[in-house]
């Protein structure tokens, strides 16, 4: 007994030596992150229904996220581990007012608080990275984790990042459920309009970057019994002067049904709420581009998306999913890599051509640095009725002015005013207009 307690106590002091001449203290992180969020949705449509009550949407309510992240152990494969805990507080927005998926529901119509723990276990060796645990947030064109309301969304599983050869980085991973940024429950995995659940999304794909100016990329994925996808993408930068710029970014998905999409109605896919082919079932082809050109602080953007006929763009989103009793898991909120993931509305239904555009400033280059601003404006025309029979329209302008402190005390804190209008004349449509005013600051400890 003696020995052995001798024994691990060495064995401790030898790790935690380790530990400390590798780095994995030295290199930690531990940061506090808060944000602030007013949201305001007008749900215009509603007011004009009879005996509609309060179809507005006003909530506030404060974030916190704490994130601890470690360095590497010594050793040819070094062991690490990063931790994070969130925490999210009601300040206003009573009952009949909370139906933004802002906070999770008590059950009785108002909001509720909620926080939630994650930790990842993590392993280094040469140019090669795995990560396992449950607070992921993959940031890949077949998945992206949403970060836009009061806290982020996480993920449960496995993923691999290797960039042993020179200017190639290759993904790869498999997912089995999601943390919604309104939950502190984990959820299974599924698509718009399903209360089915899949435990097991699995991806890869390379990013090459072929010159320094052109990056290729290549992705597959495929969530279990509800869609197999193939993205192809191409980025390139062409530097015109030191302060003059031209971007193209051509971007292109072919998704496809998978096990029991199509032939189990539990597994079905509502086509973002539009015309489907195969009723329930995943089949479509959607690509993009977009072009860039920048001059000092002047950027404009310019492009168009075609989505294909024969059904809506699908991506991974877990807000249709509901508890035994029926009410929302808080696991709403979802993006994915298409130029048109807007403010509000997305224009990613069965035959929808979208034309956008963006101009945005840099104040900087009037030497007020930390001063942003844009509006952008979206148009979908040729969208198929739910029918199949007709088409309509609809039209999104989102504006937005952003501020961060340089300098002082208070270096770093953000403010954001972001407003949209969105205008539809669809099966689908609920014309809307939405404000949200966002305050952000990170202290860092380490």
């Amino acid at each position: 007994m003696y020995k052995s307690s001798l024994a691990l106590a060495v064995a401790l002091g030898v790790l935690a030596q380790q530990a400390g001449a590798a780095g994995f203290v030295e290199d930690s992180k531990l940061s506090l992150s808060s944000r602030t969020m007013y949201y305001n949705g007008d749900n215009r449509e509603d007011h004009a229904r009879p005996g509609a009550e309060r179809p507005d949407q006003r909530e506030s309510g404060q974030g916190f996220k704490l994130d601890y992240i470690s360095g590497f152990t010594q050793g040819t494969v070094g062991f690490g581990v990063d931790a994070q805990a969130l925490w999210g507080i009601h300040l206003d927005g009573g009952e009949g007012y909370h139906k933004s998926g802002f906070f999770p529901d008590d059950g009785k119509g108002s909001a509720a608080q909620w926080a939630r723990f994650g930790a990842n276990a993590k392993a280094r060796f040469s140019k090669t990275e795995a990560h396992f645990g449950s607070a992921l947030a993959p940031n890949l064109p077949i998945l992206v984790s949403n970060d836009g309301r009061l806290l982020p969304q996480t993920f449960e599983g496995g993923t691999i990042q290797s960039k042993e050869i020179d200017n190639l980085t290759i993904n790869a991973g498999q997912l089995t459920h999601a943390m919604g940024r309104a939950s502190s429950n984990r959820t299974g995995l599924s698509v718009a309009g399903s209360n089915a659940e899949s435990n097991k999304f699995r991806y890869g794909g390379l990013d090459y970057k072929l010159t320094p100016d052109l990056t290729l990329q290549y992705y597959y994925s495929n969530l279990e019994d509800f869609y197999k996808q193939h993205f192809l993408g191409a980025t390139h930068v062409f530097k015109i002067a030191d302060d003059q710029s031209f971007k193209t970014d051509l971007r292109y998905f072919d998704s496809s049904s998978d096990g029991k999409n199509g032939n189990d109605s539990a597994y079905n896919f509502n086509n973002n709420g539009g015309y489907a082919k195969n009723t329930g079932e995943i089949d479509n082809k959607t690509w993009s581009a977009m072009f860039t050109y920048t001059l000092g602080g002047h950027a404009l953007m310019l492009g168009h998306q075609q989505v294909g006929d024969d059904g809506g763009f699908v991506w991974l989103n877990q807000g249709s999913l509901a508890n035994d009793s029926g009410t929302s898991e808080g696991a709403g909120g979802a993006s994915f890599y298409l130029f048109t993931d807007s403010m509000i509305n997305q224009f990613a239904r069965a035959g929808e051509n979208t034309t956008f555009g963006q101009y945005s400033y840099d104040f900087a280059a009037l030497g007020v640095p930390g001063l942003k601003a844009s509006v952008a404006y979206l148009r979908g025309d040729d969208i198929r009725n739910k029918s199949g029979s007709g088409t309509y329209n609809e039209w999104e302008r989102d504006a937005r002015i952003d501020y961060t402190l340089q300098e002082g005390a208070l270096k770093g804190l953000g403010f954001s005013l972001r407003q949209g209008v969105y205008r539809g004349a669809g099966e689908s449509s609920s014309d809307q207009d939405q404000a949200r005013f966002i305050v952000n600051y990170t202290y860092s400890f380490l």
